[in-house]
């Protein structure tokens, strides 16, 4: 099986973390697989049971992850999720556990193709919450240097397109973190203590609008930082 044998239908869902919207993949036929059904849109779900049914029905139904843009449709599909666990297979993909966007986040495997749902975004960065939301950034980092050991020729994200050159976009995700990292380390060691001015520093090629969602992404950065050992405790707002 090849990537002719999958197709995408993409949930009209667009904004600054979704992207053009919700990828969903049928993969194979007699029957398919579902990857991420998507939000709680009729419309979207009418497609993909369309689509579905014309490719032999639907079989399994496998998860990324449990954010709302990709489970909301489950109800409406009226078909279980099939829940895998590392190395564990459903057809011909095989799951790894990737968490650090959620706790539960996998990736599916096929042949040379990996479905990783949010790990990775078709373009841009993805958001890696703090500890409170289920996320966490050392997790996240070992997942991405844990992709980045496969063999791939595509990357099928949970949003935007597809990504023809995996190694080159893997590698510029580890540093994209690592130089958030390095920035925010450099700061704090200088004696920076202010969260507001850490954020508006590390962050600053950010518009004013996404600041909410880097201010969720340092706290996850601060954590992993904590963790190793290397953020005083007096930081303040």
């Amino acid at each position: 099986m090849n990537d002719s044998d999958v197709q995408l239908i993409v949930a009209p869902n667009p904004g600054p973390m979704t992207l053009e919207g919700t990828n969903t993949y049928l993969v194979g036929r007699d029957p398919v697989i579902v990857v991420d059904p998507g939000p709680e849109d009729p419309g979207h779900i009418e497609m993909v049971r369309a689509a579905a049914e014309e490719r032999g029905g639907i079989g399994d139904v496998l998860l990324t992850h449990s954010h709302e843009d990709h489970i909301g449709g489950v109800p409406l599909l009226g078909v279980d999720p099939t829940v895998l666990d590392q190395g564990e297979s459903a057809g011909p993909l095989t799951c790894l556990r990737t968490p650090g966007h959620t706790e539960d986040s996998r990736s599916f495997q096929m042949e040379r193709t990996l479905f990783c749902g949010d790990l990775i975004l078709g373009h841009g960065s993805t958001i890696v919450p703090p500890a409170d939301q289920g996320g966490s950034m050392a997790d996240y980092m070992a997942s991405l240097h844990r992709v980045a050991g496969l063999d791939l020729e595509t990357i099928r994200p949970g949003h935007g397109p597809e990504i023809t050159d995996p190694a080159a976009k893997i590698a510029e995700y580890i540093e994209h973190r690592q130089l958030r990292e390095r920035r925010l380390a450099s700061a704090l060691e200088r004696g920076e203590r202010s969260r507001m001015a850490l954020l508006r520093e590390v962050w600053d090629d950010v518009p004013e609008e996404l600041l909410p969602a880097a201010a969720s992404a340092m706290q996850a950065h601060l954590e992993k930082l904590e963790a190793e050992g290397r953020v005083p405790s007096e930081l303040g707002e």
